[in-house]
């Protein structure tokens, strides 16, 4: 039986003008190109599945009939007409969009205070650094400068205080800023607190005592627990450990904890067999079925893939109803376009892209593994394993978009921790129904949920730490479109179906023939295989591309591994990075896929704001401004231009006084308060594959009282230097960890200071030497010798310009450092100096 695909150009013709109408330059002058392109790839998408015949296997009369002709020429109007529907929909959708949304953006581009009223449509999370919390409001007044208007907007605010609950209408009085590019947010405000004026509806509230009470039933229990059950259940993951969300991300379990589809097969089929064991008549059935996805969806929030999963719920309902049992690739293609039509920026959440994919993965691909695994496993066994299989193959070319990594245990940790999924989410259910009623009970049921999640987090820890168990890959499109490519062919070699060869040796066959074949060749292999008849010529082709693709992937991986003095673009899985500003300071360590932190801005110009451009840095996590000399704040104008910069630490020494006051008011105007961070003071920050600890090991004051040096002149300076703050910095990407030292323009007082205070009381990763060390003050001469030896890191940075009149790097800095076993890496020398990890070991590439 052939699946029916006549929605699939309609629903990626959606995909396609949403994507592109969402960016910034696509409100405005690009946006007919963007519409233009997007409807002649639904068109000929269209025609060539029109053309192709008829999609639901019904016989066709002879070729030349009247009337099949006519009814050809019918389907291939239908196909057009509905691919440009939905292209002009999604257009006229994002201009009503834009209406609602410009008088917000306006007064954002101008960092306007405002007054905005609307209601909490996002749970409170962490602000940036424990400071506060950040929730999303859908605003629709607001208020500037004596004048009111009506708007429809969403915007991220961080107040000072506790978030305001799910559902409540607010007035929130706060400073606009602008939000990242293509955000399904118009702005970003600060604001102290927010004014409740009307509570959340009563259904609401309900749910937001069920979210609340089961966090307090859970409170006792192990922190894994803690974590998952309340995850698992209704998908809150604000108290999940930092490793235990790392190891998922490793391992391809996330989905468990971002809801889905498969949340809603487990309560769903619970419901359907509880009103089936009562003998309830079919509306009854179709009407609490329906009752209960709404009280779900209201109770883990409309999340994209939520949405996805309930307007896929909702069709199967319709279908029932109407007598017309719905198919499932119809269902998807439909709910999808629906979807972008109404929310357009769905097309850049990466949760409804993968909740879109995977299940796509399991209509498509999952019965044709079944049908191939279950002569050799049975069909229990070869259903169990074809899941995962077909899962991660349709969500790989996403998550390569997030992480330049192919999980290689997603499969097998998915089939491990599968039998325990079911029972994690039921009795996490149960306990969050029956907490805010019956304490004691939620907490027995949750304490066997956590039983079940215990086995969860023991498979995603023990998949995570095995070797290998991420194989480093290409990142961006090329990457993706890579792994596309490449599963593709591995499918054709698995899946094909000829009469007496096996594909273990139709595998070995192509193995040892040359691709080859022609355009009409390869049109037809493409006809054979949609209607399951491929041959071996098809087969040898597949291999052939096969091989080719991960020929070119693999060159394209080890490029960069070895240490290369040639200078070329930056590889796409970076981790640190010094960028070349000339004399002075720029360091960037990632924190996700287009964030970083960012340590020192440069001296005067755009440098620095350039480098963080070439590195795709949209947003600053934190920015670090060590000291006030200018070779180190000078460039901050650039780096908060187009970015979004939610943090800042400052030197509590506000010398040169004219330098900090100019540093303050910058940062005062882009809506970023500055701050000066205790000694030990520690922050977590992770997005998609990476994160990153940051530790305060020193602030130029120890012990309540300054250092000696902190004011005073010394060999070079003007006692500044001994103002800067250090840090240590834990970075943990896809590859492998990497550990950092950044001393600032500590001089040689200031760094003995430092390492007084690391040997009686600092980290004790610190104390057994780390991966790197950015050098201080760009390499003089005033340098610990003691600090060298107890930190003898692998790779000592020196942000250093070309031609520079100080002498720098001094001699005595590259003995002392090479004494210790380390390698330096200058920027003067090597430009950019780009630190990546991969396979556990830091390589290096100058650009």
């Amino acid at each position: 039986m052939t699946t029916d695909l006549r929605l699939v150009p309609a629903a990626l013709a959606a995909w396609a003008a949403a994507w592109g109408l969402t960016t910034g330059a696509g409100g405005t002058g690009a946006a007919p190109v963007v519409v233009t392109v997007a409807a002649a790839g639904a068109v000929g998408a269209a025609l060539v599945l029109a053309l192709a015949g008829p999609a639901d296997g019904r016989p066709v009369r002879a070729p030349g009939a009247p009337s099949t002709q006519r009814r050809r020429v019918a389907r291939v109007a239908a196909h057009v007409l509905l691919a440009l529907g939905v292209v002009a929909a999604v257009a006229f959708s994002v201009r009503v969009h834009a209406v609602g949304r410009a008088p917000v953006e306006a007064l954002a581009a101008q960092r306007a205070d405002t007054t905005l009223t609307g209601r909490v449509v996002a749970d409170g999370g962490p602000g940036a650094f424990g400071a506060g919390e950040s929730w999303v409001l859908a605003a629709d007044s607001l208020t500037a400068r004596a004048v009111t208007s009506r708007v429809s907007a969403r915007v991220e605010v961080t107040t000072a205080t506790q978030a305001p609950p799910y559902g409540a209408r607010v007035v929130v009085r706060g400073r606009l800023s602008p939000a990242e590019d293509g955000a399904p947010e118009s702005a970003r405000a600060a604001a102290e607190a927010a004014q409740i004026v009307r509570a959340p509806a009563a259904s609401v509230r309900a749910t937001n005592a069920m979210r609340a009470a089961l966090l307090d039933v859970t409170a006792d229990l192990s922190p894994q627990a803690q974590g998952l059950v309340p995850g698992i259940a209704v998908g809150d993951t604000s108290r999940l450990p930092a490793d235990l969300a790392e190891a998922f991300r490793a391992t391809g379990l996330t989905h468990l904890t971002a809801v889905s589809g498969g949340h809603f097969a487990i309560v769903l089929a619970l419901v359907t067999a509880l009103a089936g064991a009562v003998r309830a008549p079919r509306a009854v059935r179709v009407t609490l079925v329906a009752v209960v996805a709404a009280g779900f969806v209201l109770l883990v929030r409309p999340d994209p893939s939520v949405q996805r999963a309930a307007a896929m719920c909702a069709v199967t309902l319709l279908g029932l109803v109407l007598g017309r049992p719905a198919t499932s690739m119809p269902s998807l293609a439909a709910c999808a376009a629906v979807l972008l039509c109404g929310d357009p920026w769905l097309a850049r959440s990466f949760g409804f892209a993968l909740s879109c994919a995977a299940t796509m993965g399991l209509v498509l691909l999952a019965p044709a593994l079944v049908r191939r695994l279950a002569p050799w496993l049975g069909r229990g066994a070869a259903f169990a394993l074809a899941v995962p299989i077909a899962a991660q193959l349709a969500c790989g070319p996403v998550l390569v978009l997030l992480s330049p990594a192919v999980p290689t245990t997603s499969i097998l940790a998915n089939l491990l921790a599968a039998p325990a999924v079911a029972p994690a989410t039921i009795l996490g259910l149960a306990a969050t129904l029956t907490a805010a009623w019956w304490p004691a009970g939620a907490q027995a049921l949750a304490w066997l949920a956590g039983g079940a999640t215990w086995w969860i987090a023991t498979v995603a820890r023990w998949c995570a730490a095995l070797p290998g168990a991420a194989l480093p890959w290409p990142g961006g499109a090329v990457g993706a479109l890579a792994l596309l490519a490449a599963t593709a062919a591995l499918l054709v070699l698995v899946l094909r179906r000829g009469p007496g060869d096996g594909w273990p040796m139709a595998w070995s066959e192509s193995g040892r023939r040359a691709l080859r074949g022609t355009r009409a060749s390869a049109r037809a292999a493409i006809t054979r295989f949609r209607r399951g008849a491929t041959t071996g010529r098809d087969v040898r082709m597949a291999s052939g591309v096969l091989v080719v693709v991960l020929v070119v992937v693999a060159g394209a991986s080890a490029a960069v591994v070895r240490i290369a003095p040639a200078r070329g673009d930056v590889p796409t899985d970076w981790q640190v990075v010094a960028c070349d500003v000339g004399q002075g300071d720029t360091l960037a360590v990632r924190t996700g896929p287009a964030s970083a932190i960012v340590v020192d801005v440069g001296p005067e110009g755009d440098a620095a704001g350039r480098c963080l451009d070439r590195l795709g840095v949209t947003r600053v996590d934190l920015l670090v401004l060590t000291h006030d000399h200018l070779d180190h704040v000078g460039g901050l104008a650039a780096v908060l231009a187009g970015r979004q910069v939610r943090a800042a630490w400052v030197s509590p020494l506000d010398e040169p006084a004219a330098n900090a006051r100019r540093t303050a008011a910058e940062l005062q105007a882009a809506g970023v308060p500055p701050r000066v961070p205790d000694v030990g003071e520690t922050v977590h920050l992770a997005a998609g594959s990476w994160q990153v600890d940051v530790r305060v090991l020193g602030t130029g004051i120890a012990g309540g009282a300054q250092h000696s040096s902190v004011g005073r002149a010394s060999a070079e300076g003007d006692g500044v230097n001994d103002s800067s703050l250090a840090l240590e910095l834990s970075a943990r990407g896809p590859g492998g960890a990497l550990d950092l030292v950044a001393l600032g323009d500590l001089e040689e007082p200031g760094q003995d200071a430092l390492l007084a205070s690391l040997r009686t009381g600092g980290p004790p990763g610190v104390a057994d030497g780390v991966d790197v060390v950015k050098v201080a003050h760009h390499g003089s001469a005033s340098q610990s010798a003691g600090l060298a030896r107890l930190l003898h890191p692998r790779v000592a940075l020196v942000s250093v310009g070309a031609g520079n009149t100080y002498g720098h790097p001094t001699g005595r800095m590259l003995g002392l450092y090479a004494g210790v076993g380390s390698t330096t890496v200058r920027t003067d020398e090597c430009g950019t100096a780009v630190l990546v990890v991969r396979g556990g070991r830091v390589g290096l590439a100058c650009t």
